[in-house]
């Protein structure tokens, strides 16, 4: 059989940086052509970056990807590369369609494309023929859907193109794959990062590979844009399902892979030739790049990088988000807010880890109700993590606001947090650094914290982080230290002691919520699995619990509007995947009658870092109206183990 090196360039493109974006090309072609390579994939939309969001419909950004595709083209022939066939995803436009106005259409046909360069020219493209219009994408808002398969011919084989989603949906093109006789079906992709996924795409790529009995290979991209991270993961499968090769998750390179395929068999053109023919029902473009096959070498054989584990890669993926969108927005420095609690304290890890030290500031804000345990475990935090740190008393200021204005009780509480707020955004202002938000997803749903103060900021990297996985989180990252010989970056007393955000004597968060392992059960089930309060008592949660952390839920999406945005990590985030309307009338409340048998079973939270030992948060009571009082009782009876991780 013919064989044939391929190359899958796991990289990170910029949004827009379509100069750059090409050099990466070049760069990347340059390295895995002195590496003997014949093809080289790139991920899709590489051009222009991905997503693009409302930028498809501007007709001169759609102009300017095609002109750089034609462009790029003629520079690696220049530059030596012409004899490497080179996939890259671009921007297009179906010029058929472009100046026709229908209602429904996105304006202009802008078209998620992917195009074969050779020899110096645009030789095959192919536009997206499933558009997804789910979870965090609208792209039938965006473009219009291609309706061919491209097959082209290199050195004696067949490779078929398709777009992320065409794998992912039945019928298209690679449902013809299979009929058009292709031996290579490669798959270009920006398949964003969610927890547990690459166990998924792995069962769909041996599936796919199954249906078209090709080998598959699939081409990721890496990297953060705004709150969606791409983890990588390209890998390519036999059609029996073997593994071949799998590069590392979140990380660039190139993965480079030797196959064997079938012949090419199907009648093809001529070289630089192409053909339209039906197949099964669809059309089928080919196009012929070379004919002959390669004199046989020896192979290497493809790496299969080890898989992370589930905590190393929800950690990853927030390492990568924060540092790809401190460098791509163009800041060199962040700064936070360090009460001592678990929040902040896994936070600045993270930071640290993403940018270094050196470009992390810490600013302990202690006022008259903070603990000197939450002043010593802030300073020792700094000098575990070697992050530049200060001291800045609030005391005064609040003080001086008090003196001009009289507010009591809640509206005291939360001036502290205000006044924090204030503090580090006149520092972002004064210094440059990008100011970090520190709460967690849980804080989020119930609204448990203070608008204008501790949820300032221009980007929030545990928005997506459940309050118990935090605990989780810091847990692993002290562990992996150690493990390493490192310092552990997060003192114990941040992990082990009570929740409280210190703005009354002896406040907890338990005054007015529930316990956050069973908090984040029912919220799990509520916000990602879309159970309503029927199908939350049935699975046995008490009803009085259940009512008031809807109630809470509800009333706080106005503040969610407001929170800086942050990495996606679990299925549904308050963001891109999670739309409802601020102004609402609804409240869910329990139907009467009995819920489906089928709906899942709550639980008592198993033994665990989240469940066996006090915690710490760092937030303040939600606003407005009164703080809701204590968390209704869990239910005596017994109940089933708790779900999958969430």
């Amino acid at each position: 059989m013919p064989q044939i090196r391929i190359a899958l360039a796991q990289v990170n493109p910029t949004v827009g940086a379509l100069e750059a974006n090409a050099d990466l090309v070049v760069r990347m072609t340059k390295h895995v052509a002195a590496q003997h390579a014949h093809l080289v994939a790139f991920p899709e939309m590489m051009l222009t970056g991905y997503p693009v969001e409302d930028l498809a419909l501007r007709a001169s950004f759609v102009d300017a990807s095609r002109a750089a595709l034609e462009k790029l083209a003629v520079r690696l022939d220049a530059e030596g590369l012409g004899a490497t066939a080179v996939v890259v995803g671009y921007l297009g436009r179906d010029d058929a369609t472009a100046q026709q106005y229908q209602l429904g259409r996105p304006k202009g046909s802008p078209q998620n494309a992917v195009a074969v360069l050779y020899g110096g020219r645009v030789v095959a493209r192919q536009a997206k023929h499933h558009l997804p219009n789910y979870g965090v994408f609208d792209e039938a808002r965006y473009f219009v859907p291609g309706d061919h398969l491209g097959v082209f011919r290199l050195h004696g084989v067949d490779v078929a193109l398709a777009i992320c989603e065409d794998i992912w949906q039945d019928g298209g093109p690679v449902s013809v794959a299979r009929e058009a006789r292709a031996g290579l079906l490669l798959v270009v992709n920006g398949s964003p990062y969610e927890r547990n996924k690459d166990d998924t795409r792995l069962d769909l790529a041996r599936r796919r590979a199954a249906d078209a009995q090709a080998t598959l290979a699939y081409v990721n991209m890496v990297g953060g844009q705004d709150e969606l991270v791409f983890d990588g993961d390209s890998l390519v499968v036999r059609p029996d399902g073997e593994l071949l090769a799998r590069a590392p998750q979140f990380e660039e390179g190139c993965l480079v892979v030797d196959l064997q395929l079938p012949e090419a068999v199907a009648p093809a053109p001529g070289p630089w030739g192409m053909t339209q023919e039906r197949v099964a029902g669809f059309a089928v473009h080919r196009t012929t790049l070379t004919t002959a096959p390669l004199p046989a070498y020896t192979p290497d054989p493809g790496a299969l990088a080890p898989r992370l584990s589930d905590l190393a890669e929800v950690y990853a993926a927030i390492v990568t988000g924060l540092r790809d969108y401190v460098r791509k927005n163009g800041f060199s420095s962040v700064v936070l807010g360090l009460s001592g609690g678990i929040d902040s304290a896994l936070v600045a890890a993270v930071a640290v880890d993403a940018l270094g030290a050196e470009n992390v500031h810490g600013v302990s804000m202690p006022s008259s109700y903070s603990s000197e345990h939450s002043k010593s475990d802030a300073q020792e935090l700094a000098q575990r993590t070697g992050l530049k740190f200060r001291t800045i008393p609030i005391a005064p200021m609040v003080r001086a606001f008090l003196d001009n204005i009289e507010l009591t009780g809640l509206a005291e509480e939360n001036l502290q947090a205000r006044v924090r707020g204030m503090t580090l955004m006149g520092l972002s202002n004064q210094e440059g650094h990008l100011v970090l938000a520190t709460g967690n997803k849980t804080e989020l749903a119930v609204g448990y914290s203070t608008i204008y103060g501790d949820a300032v900021g221009g980007y929030a990297p545990i928005k997506d982080v459940p309050k118990t996985l935090t605990w989780e989180l810091a847990r692993w990252r002290n562990a992996a230290a150690a493990e390493r010989g490192e310092t552990p970056p997060i003192p114990q007393g941040s992990i082990d002691k009570p929740p409280s955000a210190e703005l009354r004597p002896g406040q907890l968060d338990s005054d007015s919520l529930p316990d956050y392992p069973l908090l984040d059960d029912v919220l799990y089930r509520h916000l990602e699995q879309d159970l309503g309060a029927t199908e939350l008592q049935a699975a046995g949660f008490d009803a009085d619990l259940v009512a008031k952390v809807l109630r809470m839920v509800d009333t706080a999406e106005y503040k969610r509007r407001q929170y800086p945005p942050g990495p996606k990590i679990t299925i549904r985030n308050f963001g891109r995947d999670r739309r409802v309307p601020i102004t609402s009338a609804w409240r869910e409340a329990a139907r009467e009658g009995s819920a489906p048998a089928d709906a899942p079973k709550a639980d008592v939270p198993a033994a665990g870092p989240a469940a066996s030992e006090p915690a710490a948060a760092e937030s303040t009571p939600a606003q407005p109206g009164p703080v809701d009082p204590p968390a209704a009782e869990r239910t005596a009876r017994d109940l089933p183990p708790p779900p999958p991780p969430h």
